[in-house]
């Protein structure tokens, strides 16, 4: 997992609440398993409309964007993991949101993805920020977001999940970093008493 310590992007505004899995990334896809390419299927509907307006991210200047802010309730539904590889795939490493489905905002985590929560004035000014096309940094390190006139935010985020981004761990690379002597103890203990 790529490790995540500060990005400055513009952000892509997507001004609405209760976007599901489904929405992110639609059931039919479900049978693909490989990561690498999930990304052209994100919002997969709202990229491909028969009337032809394009989604905010095939739009200028938010093409590139690698933060996303949304409303509340993002990514609520299924458990599908899927939904969050397309995101990493298109290039999504940041989601502000008002809230996150639980399941989602916990699959963020172990995929390389920040999910912050802003509330409030914090949320409106980062959207606006978004809506005009304007560059933030997120830095992780000192869990703020810096808006375009220099005015930082500040968010949470559980001490353990922050090591675990900042040095590019999924779950399995926590428990070997953490754990990583323990087991090789216990393994070298077992072998001993075949």
């Amino acid at each position: 997992m790529e490790a995540f310590t500060k990005i400055t992007s513009v952000a892509a505004p997507l001004p609405e609440s209760d976007i599901d899995t489904d929405i992110i990334f639609p059931a039919r896809f479900l049978l693909l398993m490989e990561r690498k390419g999930l990304g052209k299927h994100a919002f997969h509907e709202r990229r491909h409309r028969k009337d032809g307006v394009p989604f905010i991210l095939d739009t200028a200047p938010w093409t590139n964007a690698n933060i996303l802010v949304v409303q509340a309730n993002f990514g609520t539904g299924s458990s599908r993991e899927h939904a969050v590889w397309s995101l990493v795939d298109f290039g999504i490493r940041c989601v502000v949101a008002e809230s996150f489905g639980e399941i989602f905002f916990a699959n963020c985590f172990k995929n390389g993805v920040l999910p912050i929560v802003a509330k409030g004035e914090d949320h409106s000014a980062i959207m606006a920020e978004a809506e005009a096309g304007r560059e933030i940094t997120v830095d992780l390190e000192s869990q703020s977001v810096t808006l375009s006139d220099g005015r930082e935010i500040g968010f949470d985020i559980e001490p353990h999940r922050k090591r675990a981004l900042l040095l590019g761990l999924d779950e399995i690379g926590s428990i070997l970093e953490e754990d990583g002597d323990a087991i090789a103890r216990f393994e070298e203990k077992h072998q001993g008493a075949k």
